[in-house]
């Protein structure tokens, strides 16, 4: 183990997990990437692609992940929690109720559990820093759209609520609201940067006309994850390029 100060990414090889192990990598931070998959040794050599100061982490209950990166890193002091699922759009006259549990288990329960296995090392510690890698898609909901978005809510509530039981011991909770972040999880490039009907789609609906890069995002999380001010928490960063946004009245 380096003499490095460690951060834990979860669920690294997908969404915002690939720009956040990046730019804490570029931060200076030794970085533990958690991810079934990366038990794949090609997969995870891939992934490191030769990078030092990156090891892999690949428990799938949050309270072995923690367990694991504690033995790994025990001057642990930042957390990002990467979460994500498939957004898939249901009727709610067919929704299946088991695929709102299965949102509310990946992106709302799983989370909790690992930030709830990680406080007493942190209060320990005397501080952390968390950072929740959220959405703001509730702040225009799309027909069919029940199952994330109440779990999107959920987690964006947690974040404040945690940020208030956390602040006393130093330990500060906020999170990145991401939409119309390039990712295969939401975003895929087939459609959404090689086809022209999904370019078309962002150019009228994402004020600065396109996706964001995933080390744009990137630097937003190494931001809160290096911030020193205890102050900052609580916080749920919209990061969506303006969106969303209505046009302009119309005038006589």
């Amino acid at each position: 183990m380096s003499d490095r100060p460690c951060a834990l990414v979860t669920h690294a090889a997908g969404y915002a997990g690939p720009p956040a192990v990046t730019a804490l990598l570029e931060a200076g931070f030794h970085v533990l990437a958690h991810d079934t998959g990366f038990a794949d040794g090609e997969t995870w050599a891939r992934y490191r692609a030769g990078r030092p100061h990156l090891e892999p982490v690949v428990a799938t209950d949050p309270e072995e992940v923690v367990a694991d990166a504690l033995r790994r890193a025990p001057r642990l002091q930042v957390i990002v929690s990467n979460d994500h699922f498939p957004a898939t759009a249901h009727s709610p006259e067919t929704a299946p109720t088991s695929v709102l549990q299965d949102n509310l288990a990946r992106l709302v329960e799983w989370p909790f559990r690992l930030i709830q296995a990680a406080l007493p090392h942190l209060r320990s510690r005397g501080g952390a820093n968390i950072v929740m890698i959220t959405s703001n898609r509730t702040r225009l909901p799309l027909s069919g759209g029940a199952f994330p978005d109440a779990a999107r809510a959920a987690a964006n509530a947690m974040v404040r609520s945690l940020a208030v039981d956390c602040a006393a011991d130093g330990i500060v909770v906020n999170a990145v609201a991401p939409n119309f972040l390039y990712s295969e999880a939401y975003y895929p490039r087939a459609l959404f940067r090689e086809s022209e009907q999904g370019r078309a789609y962002v150019r009228q609906n994402v004020p600065v006309g396109r996706l964001a890069e995933p080390e744009e995002i990137g630097e937003v999380i190494a931001f809160l994850a290096t911030v020193r001010t205890r102050f900052l928490t609580g916080a749920v960063i919209d990061f969506s390029g303006g969106w969303p946004f209505g046009p302009a009245r119309p005038t006589l």
